[in-house]
């Protein structure tokens, strides 16, 4: 594409062509925030028509460093060259006029706004100061069509579900001539059919030579697509290697200095009475159909399936915040059908979502207020009307100790912290009340290996006290290396129940895919 200079981006004067340029090339780049060193003389590097992954620890840089390409940081020192040709990247628009287009993992949709208007906005074509409506309401068909995404054109964003909008938010980047395309965990939303055809839309832009710049900690998609990765580990360039050449073990010894048999814990489970026992549940979506399962306690029981098998659902209709259309849900022997989220967490159950942004926290309060806001009621936290602020003190800051939360400063707004450390700030609010049932929503979305291993130490410490563990995941190794016994949903039905040696990849891989039962 065209190599536009404009307000937004600068081109140094002298620049000149390399002999064989790469697409993006970083030279020494760093990023200082008061008081932290984000980036340290980072080096790296972006051929046209690969895909370049970046792996590291939640904090390691990565969010930071694509923050830097997308124009939507400025570097404090360090080169990028564009092209072989130095540039300065002044704002995201400055860094899209020379095709470099990011996903962001936090969404940028404007809720009230029509998904046409989002993907266009900005970019809008108008005739004597009016918008055209036509064009643009036809222009986004065509793009939605030619992605192959099941979205209406004129649906307001804030009415689509978190994959939709993660849809959206991948089309606006192709909306303009693509050269760098940066994709930050875009799958955590998505299901399996989703993901293939984004893998799909990667390799036709791969042909047409743009390069990818792809963050994920999932393996699997490593494996399947990266050409090149590039780690980090507290903002300094570790290694890159290709992407054939090295094993899992190698690259999460690069990252964390561990190996994965050590990521996770052995479990002394004790198993004794249910504490959950399902019943026939439907709900009323129709998302799950006649499911029938029990959690005891001391056992962790794993709920496996692709995204969209219904298993998040039949979590959240056990805590009440899916309506139910028929069956029982039998908690501590009581029934609980019906009951709602706060009636179940005093009753002893928590659920912990999947998205902590949406549903998990407060993303502009500290970190205190947020472990002891569900426990807030309980005299151990106030008094009348008054709240027990040293009490909240000293509680929260032995919790989040425990968890190494970094840095540990409980008064620190949420936001202000690594995706791997707002988890634990939800898991630190799990402990501030008398809880017999955990259930954990794909509690490793979006987190590190470093901070997975705390998380898989705290659910194995639970389960080994005696309490009950439903573990809702679409993480194959989690469900292998963690649950003592194992349901596998598909389409909202249970396909199998596995237990101990039953749960093998091979039988749990069947199921996912609706294979019949052995």
């Amino acid at each position: 594409m065209s190599q536009t200079i404009s307000e937004t981006v600068t081109y140094d004067e002298g620049g000149q062509e390399e002999k064989a340029p790469c697409l993006l090339r970083l030279e020494s780049v760093t990023k200082r925030f008061p008081g932290v060193l984000a980036l340290d003389r980072i080096d790296f590097d972006l051929k046209a028509g690969e895909v370049h992954v970046l792996f590291g620890e939640n904090g390691a840089g990565k969010s930071t460093l694509i923050s830097v390409i997308a124009g939507a940081l400025r570097p404090t020192e360090g080169t990028i060259r564009f092209r072989g040709r130095v540039v300065r990247l002044h704002s995201v628009h400055g860094a899209r006029e020379l095709g470099i287009s990011a996903v962001f993992q936090e969404f940028s949709l404007v809720p009230d706004m029509t998904v046409e208007e989002n993907l266009y906005l900005g970019a809008e074509t108008c005739s004597f100061g009016l918008l055209k409506k036509g064009e643009l309401h036809q222009r986004a068909e065509e793009m939605l069509s030619k992605l192959g995404f099941p979205l209406r054109a004129n649906q307001k964003a804030g009415s689509l579900s978190r994959a939709e909008q993660q849809m959206v938010e991948i089309a606006k980047a192709f909306r303009s001539d693509l050269s760098v395309l940066i994709l930050d965990e875009p799958t955590a939303s998505l299901t399996e059919k989703e993901t293939e055809r984004l893998f799909a839309l990667i390799e036709q832009a791969k042909a047409g030579g743009v390069g990818i710049i792809y963050i994920t900690h999932r393996m699997g998609e490593i494996k399947r697509i990266a050409d090149r990765i590039t780690v980090l580990r507290d903002g300094k360039h570790i290694s890159t290697v290709h992407a054939e050449s090295v094993t899992d073990d190698q690259l999460v010894q690069l990252m964390t200095g561990r190996v994965i048999s050590q990521i996770f814990p052995t479990i002394n489970h004790k198993p004794s009475e249910v504490m959950l026992s399902v019943e026939g549940l439907k709900t009323s979506s129709g998302t799950v159909k006649n499911v029938s399962i029990t959690v005891r306690r001391g056992e962790i029981v794993g709920l496996a399936g692709l995204v969209g098998a219904g298993k998040s659902k039949l979590a959240r209709a056990c805590f009440g915040l899916e309506a139910i259309a028929g069956g029982r849900i039998i908690f501590d022997n009581q029934n609980t059908t019906g009951f709602g989220p706060r009636r179940m967490l005093d009753r002893g159950m928590f659920y912990v979502p999947p998205d902590r942004r949406e549903e998990g926290l407060v993303m502009i309060r500290n970190v205190r207020e947020n472990v002891v806001l569900p426990s807030l009621r309980l005299k151990r936290f106030s008094w009348r009307v008054f709240l027990r602020r040293r009490t909240e003190k000293q509680v929260v800051r032995g919790l989040t100790k425990g968890l190494n939360l970094q840095p540990h400063d409980p008064e620190r707004r949420v936001d202000q912290y690594s995706g791997g450390n707002q988890q634990k700030v939800l898991l630190a609010r799990t402990l501030t009340r008398d809880v017999k049932l955990f259930i954990f929503d794909e509690p490793t979305v979006g987190v590190d290996v470093g901070a997975r291993v705390i998380i898989y130490e705290f659910i194995a410490d639970l389960c080994e006290r005696g309490a009950a563990v439903l573990l809702v995941s679409s993480d194959l190794p989690e469900i292998l290396h963690l649950s003592h016994r194992t349901y596998v949903m598909y389409r909202g039905m249970l396909k199998a129940e596995l237990q101990d040696s039953e749960i093998t990849e091979e039988n749990v891989l069947r199921h996912f895919f609706g294979g019949d039962a052995a």
